[in-house]
């Protein structure tokens, strides 16, 4: 009996005398990482239909953020060369659009659109001085609010959204006919 139970401790002592030395920290690159969080972003293509196209963001599930990287614009090599465009005018800079006023941080300027959300409805106010947006500028915007507001909460059925341009024109839509939904 005694002998059985030496079995266990022999075999442990034989595993950890198997000369390998003890190391401390072993410095082998940078950080783990994994993805980037996205969020899709709607931009028009050549034949004027609606593309989701993945732009990396620290607000997955902000539609917010979302529209402030659409009002931004293609980037480099998607734009006119690559074949995307928007039909939602950007500020009059070509500055990106700032997340936050300088003077109060989470607070968004007054260049950036501002959306409120209830449930599954949400409304889009634009800036003043974006003062027309035509009918494909309103998808985008609310496909792109949409797509956003879905990240976090998938098994939402539709998205309603008023969007309001900076002249005061407000047109009513759903996210049903989005593409990739």
């Amino acid at each position: 009996m005694k002998a059985l139970r030496r079995v266990p401790l022999l075999a442990l002592l034989a595993l950890t005398s198997c000369g390998i030395p003890a190391t401390g920290v072993v410095e082998a690159g940078g950080p783990a990482s994994g993805t980037l969080p996205q969020t899709p972003v709607y931009f028009v293509d050549k034949s004027g239909a609606l593309v989701a196209t993945p732009r990396t963001t620290e607000l997955p599930g902000d539609p917010g953020a979302a529209l402030r990287l659409l009002m931004a614009g293609p980037l480099e090599g998607e734009g006119r060369l690559g074949g995307l465009f928007t039909e939602v005018p950007g500020p009059a800079t070509s500055a990106p659009l700032p997340a936050d006023t300088p003077d109060e941080p989470g607070k968004p300027s007054s260049d950036a659109p501002t959306v409120t959300v209830e449930g599954s409805t949400m409304t889009i106010e634009l800036p003043p001085g974006i003062d027309t947006l035509s009918d494909t500028g309103v998808r985008q915007m609310i496909c792109t609010a949409a797509a956003a507001y879905r990240l976090t909460r998938p098994s939402v059925d539709a998205v309603t959204a008023e969007v309001t341009d900076g002249s005061g024109r407000r047109v009513r839509g759903s996210d049903e006919g989005c593409p990739d939904r």
